[in-house]
């Protein structure tokens, strides 16, 4: 009986949804963690993900994979997928058409468009879209802007634009900075590289379109409060107000005055989030994954406006194990060092709503 009533409500709130010219928009952020096919690229570092490499990648492992991931995406859309999923760590456009052709994806329509950068190991990033609720108008990608002669090879940043059910555009963001590896301080000035160059996309779009819909997603290698994200990029924190590079903004982020184009970090400032972050590293957990918008999609007199306190960590307890190292739980991922687990990635996905008023 209770059953029966809880469906019967959600039919009517549905039905209410449709008939008030309402509509739901989902949006997915996910770092995939080697999301490899089994074929040598001799281009790319990529020997470890093949039947002969040190962690045995076989395409019994990579079929499991692309199911898990689906699962995830399934999960994370409770009645309805994503209508748009940015994906971290994609090797090729071919796993990409596996992922939405061999799984049950297949029946959810998913289209995708993808970077295919200069990373040593080939992974790239992409973003999955349903045609049904965003109507795909073009992409391109963009390399990083490097200052340092001696640099790390990165992912490019894919720029997606179409339109959501509204008639409004939306400009969407995919990046992976690039990492830590070597160490956190020798490697930020690439990261701060990074996010200049994205900074520079949003500004060319705010100097044509006085208001504009951007969404950007990603790992950023780098929390919400480190200076390539507050300082460079000035992605603040929601709903406080952007701050100017004064006054009670710390001496180190006050690099650059706060720029016209607002931007807001759903993800920054939640010190009380369950897990306390979207990647866990020694024991440590920290928020390298965020989603960015411009604060056009926070008006509420907007047609695409953000559903308030929608932003969250997605981690149902599938998608965690035990954490026997460090205590506590940790992501529950495909491989942890060089052993496989036949989980699903050492990230969590972030999850944010918007509401479209038609």
């Amino acid at each position: 009986m209770v059953r029966i009533l809880t469906m019967t409500f959600f039919i009517l709130a549905l039905f209410s949804l449709s008939s008030s010219g309402q509509a739901d928009f989902r949006v997915m952020s996910y770092n995939v963690e080697n999301l490899f096919d089994t074929e040598d690229d001799p281009l790319t570092a990529d020997n470890d993900f093949l039947p002969s490499g040190n962690r045995h990648w076989t395409p019994g492992r990579f079929y499991h994979k692309l199911q898990q991931l689906a699962k995830v995406i399934t999960a994370a859309g409770e009645w309805s997928t994503p209508a748009l999923i940015g994906l971290c760590e994609v090797e090729n456009d071919s796993v990409l058409v596996r992922l939405l052709n061999s799984t049950p994806l297949r029946r959810q329509h998913y289209r995708h468009c993808m970077t295919h950068g200069q990373d040593r190991r080939g992974i790239n990033v992409a973003l999955l879209y349903q045609r049904d609720k965003f109507r795909y108008r073009g992409h391109t990608e963009h390399p990083v802007r490097f200052t340092r002669r001696h640099h790390k090879q990165t992912r490019n940043i894919l720029h997606v634009w179409g339109e959501v059910i509204t008639g409004d555009r939306l400009d969407v963001f995919v990046c992976h900075f690039p990492s830590r590896y070597g160490g956190e301080k020798e490697s930020e000035p690439d990261r701060l590289d990074a996010a200049r160059t994205l900074r520079i996309l949003c500004d060319s779009i705010h100097s044509l379109r006085p208001a504009p819909h951007i969404l950007i997603m990603g790992d950023f290698n780098d929390t919400p409060d480190d200076t390539s994200v507050r300082a460079i990029l000035h992605a603040h924190p929601f709903p406080a107000p952007c701050l100017p590079a004064s006054g009670s903004m710390p001496v180190e982020l006050r690099t650059e005055t706060c720029p016209p184009l607002h931007l807001y970090n759903l993800f920054a400032g939640n010190k009380q989030a369950t897990p306390p972050g979207s990647h866990k590293y020694q024991g440590e957990w920290s928020q390298l994954d965020q989603i960015i918008l411009s604060s056009s999609l926070t008006d509420t007199a907007s047609r695409m406006q953000l559903v308030p306190e929608s932003a969250r960590i997605f981690a149902p307890p599938f998608l965690l194990t035990k954490d026997k190292t460090w205590r506590g739980e940790r992501p529950f991922r495909s491989y942890y060092g060089f052993k496989y687990e036949g989980g699903y990635s050492d990230h969590l996905p972030l999850l944010v709503d918007f509401l479209l008023l038609k």
